[in-house]
């Protein structure tokens, strides 16, 4: 009997796992759209920080034929396709240079036809500057003028350190000079300010004249107070403290007014090019560098000095320049402020909704309201945030407590944007995340524990605030994170709630009360939508924008890993939850 030689069949696939590979490539194509997103975004940040090298191009100008030299830095190369005269493609090969002094050409950018570039050359003595106005320049230095008359060559050894303690000197005077103006005369005009405001409220409620060389105070039709016991010694006292303000105020006008005798004597002589002599005062350097002649290490210095004062510094040239301190002070009081708002408010709910509300048709409404919720445009929450808060909540107050202010100067206090309102439109935006997520964790408490505690003498009450609630901790936590991973990113309800282009006062200072929760601030995320999409110069923007996003996306990231820590730390606290 001959053997059956043929293989077996072969074993049928699993059901579904064409399934699996499908949704593995989906997650694959995700994550690598995601770290990719990150690359581009930490690539194009951190870069604009690193010194770029400076070049010195001599180019051929048509149809002339005269040669004009430029110094700049090569950030962008790039083919274009165009249409000559006889109507065919030809290509065209071209460097975008950044030049800076702006005063000078025109604009901080240009592009040049590589084959109009007869020479390129890095000259070793060629000069990045940092200017208060202006923008950056890049400059081929000839020596530092003096208040002496005396002349320091950039040919000598000694000359980069030299400009460098000159900066760092007309440096140490510019802070000190903001610090007494923001600082010292700041308090003594906010002090002037609400002196003036109670004189003024004296003089349009009483009528103040001279009878038989005697003052008498009259009180006026429709008074704004009227219960001042002497007006005229109260009068007399409040303009005694005006003059002892105004005594103090030309102490400091005078210690800056020293401090600025020596501004703008000491000049950097300069070139652009062509023998073209340029004049610049150093106390409007507020960092320079040669980057040609700078090793590896060299270049990290210069580059966490880029890095450090974009984070500390405030911003300068209508937040093209300088660093982003405000907004990123902003972003974080706003978050925290909306977190400390929206914990408390959403935990309630849900545990009236999962613990005390009788389940039926209305609790499931409710429900779905809140779900809804979720899904509501956030320019719709601005709108309700400053018709409601703004408005209505803090127009009532102003009512109440800054009545006189409003009767006097007419200008409101919590009645216009601020952080308190931008916070609790974000609060109300992010609640329905806290509700939801709470619910699901009060739900996920075993029953054995409701059951162990309620046998053991305990109420309602201490059951849910003493077992439930601290088992379903991690959970909230984890709402939270949701909640501030959302508001901390939104834009649109925060330009009509209180958040602002520039923000010169902090919302927490060491002015008193020190919590100015009527302020307006600055957000990172405001702010790359205002150097992105409203800067003149979008080319010099560009930088900005990146490392602005990098920095909210680490800001983000700190605030969630902080709050992760704190989950993990509750979860191996309160093992019986199963978040």
């Amino acid at each position: 009997m001959d053997k059956d030689l043929s293989l077996p069949p072969a074993p049928k696939r699993p059901i579904g796992e064409a399934k699996i590979w499908l949704t593995s490539i989906g997650l694959a194509l995700g994550l690598i759209m995601i770290f990719g997103l990150l690359g581009i975004i930490v690539y194009n940040g951190l870069e604009a920080f690193w010194p770029k090298t400076a070049y010195a191009f001599t180019v051929q100008n048509e149809p002339e034929g005269e040669k004009t030299t430029i110094y700049g830095n090569i950030t962008k190369d790039q083919t274009r396709h165009v249409l000559n005269a006889e109507g065919k493609q030809e290509s065209i090969h071209e460097y975008q240079i950044f030049t800076g002094n702006k005063e000078k050409f025109g604009q901080a950018f240009r592009f040049i036809d590589v084959h109009r570039i007869v020479n390129q050359e890095e000259l070793p003595r060629l000069m990045t500057l940092e200017r208060l106005e202006g923008g950056k320049a890049i400059v081929d230095p000839i020596g530092i003028k003096l208040q002496n008359g005396s002349v320091l060559k950039a040919t000598d050894s000694e000359f980069l350190s030299d400009f460098q303690r000159l900066t760092d000197e007309a440096d140490h005077v510019r802070k000190s000079v903001h610090r007494i103006e923001k600082g010292d005369i700041g308090a003594i005009n906010n002090k002037l300010d609400e002196l003036q405001r109670e004189v003024k409220i004296i003089e349009r409620s009483y009528d103040i004249r001279e009878v038989n060389g005697v003052s008498v105070a009259t009180l006026k039709d429709n008074p704004i107070v009227d219960d001042i016991k002497n007006p005229i010694a109260e009068l007399a006292k409040l303009k005694e403290q005006i003059g002892e303000l105004h005594r103090e105020y030309e102490t400091y006008t005078a210690q800056v007014a020293k401090l600025r005798e020596h501004e703008g004597k000491d000049i950097l002589l300069y070139q652009l090019g062509n023998n073209d002599v340029q004049e610049m005062p150093l106390d409007q350097i507020v960092y320079g560098f040669m980057p040609n002649e700078l090793g590896f290490f060299g270049k990290l210095g210069v580059f966490w000095h880029h890095f450090t004062g974009f984070i500390l510094d405030d911003p300068r040239e209508a937040n093209t320049e300088g660093g982003i301190f405000p907004a990123i002070f902003g972003t974080f009081i706003m978050t925290v402020l909306m977190s400390m708002l929206v914990t408390p408010i959403g935990v309630i709910g849900a545990i009236y909704l999962r613990e005390y509300a009788k389940q039926g048709p209305l609790v499931q409404s409710v429900r779905i309201c809140v779900n809804n919720l979720a899904g509501v445009p956030s320019i719709v929450f601005g709108v309700f945030g400053l018709g409601f808060f703004v408005y209505y909540l803090g127009g009532s107050i102003d009512q109440l407590f800054y009545w006189k202010k409003l009767a006097v100067d007419n200008t409101p206090t919590f009645g216009t944007s601020g952080i308190l309102w931008a916070s609790l439109t974000l609060a109300l935006m992010t609640l329905p995340v806290v509700i939801v997520s709470t619910e699901e964790a009060l739900s996920a408490v075993p029953r054995g524990l409701r059951e162990a505690a309620l046998a053991c003498g305990a109420s309602k009450w201490q059951m849910i605030q003493r077992i439930i609630l601290p088992c379903a901790l991690p959970g909230v936590m984890t709402g939270l994170i949701l909640a501030m991973a959302r508001g901390a990113g939104e834009v649109a309800p925060l330009m009509v709630t209180g958040v602002v282009k520039l923000a010169p006062s902090l919302p927490i200072d060491g002015e008193g009360p020190f919590v100015h929760l009527e302020r307006k601030f600055m957000h990172l995320g405001f702010h790359i939508y205002d150097v992105g999409f409203q800067s003149p110069d979008s080319d010099a923007a560009q930088p900005m924008v990146f490392a602005t996003t990098l920095l909210l996306i680490l800001l983000v990231v700190v605030m969630n890993l902080a709050a992760i820590l704190i989950r993990n730390k509750l979860r191996k606290r309160y093992q019986a939850s199963s978040f």
